[in-house]
């Protein structure tokens, strides 16, 4: 419950800080400070290879702040449970009370799981807000699509799942 809490408490800030971007100069001013001359100065040699090694960078380090807070071995244990229950609820799907029970077992493993693998938010989410909040601004002061055709936001999605694909094959995070 102190998880669920204190991620609660960290959310709540990073919408304060999402809707008090324009009116509070300093959240503003601070991201910009600390991003235009590090992310600022890789999109403006390259765009796109900026933008490509700049996505990279972040999704390594969420992985490793995945890999490093959570229990790897616990949520490896979880996911082979509910492996074994899909399986086992795939012998009795004509059986609708056994299949309820196992349901239920498959719900308990889902409430189990969901506050291991939240407490990387609590590491990630302001920072992520500042930065999407930075990229939005350099964007709109630097107008242009990534390779031609993509917005930054639709081609941050596509390359952060591509590399946190590789980062969590590489770095066996479950």
């Amino acid at each position: 419950m102190k998880e669920l809490k204190t991620l609660f408490t960290v959310m709540l800030v990073s919408i304060i800080i999402a809707i008090a971007w324009n009116s509070v100069p300093g959240i503003r001013a601070g991201a910009h400070s600390a991003l235009d001359p590090t992310l600022g100065t890789l999109l403006d040699l390259h765009l796109n290879i900026g933008f490509l090694i700049a996505t990279a960078i972040i999704a390594l380090i969420t992985t490793i702040v995945q890999k490093y807070a959570t229990d790897q071995a616990t949520i490896k244990q979880i996911k082979q449970e509910q492996k074994a229950l899909q399986a086992e609820m795939k012998q009795y799907k004509e059986h609708p009370e056994k299949l309820m029970e196992l349901q239920k077992k498959s719900m308990e493993l889902v409430f189990k799981t969901m506050p291991l693998t939240m407490r990387p938010l609590v590491y990630t989410a302001v920072p992520f807000i500042l930065l999407f909040r930075w990229f939005g601004d350099y964007f709109i002061a630097t107008p242009v699509k990534i390779f031609g055709f993509f917005s930054w936001l639709w081609a941050y999605i596509l390359f952060s799942i591509v590399f946190s694909s590789i980062f969590r094959k590489a770095f066996n995070v479950h």
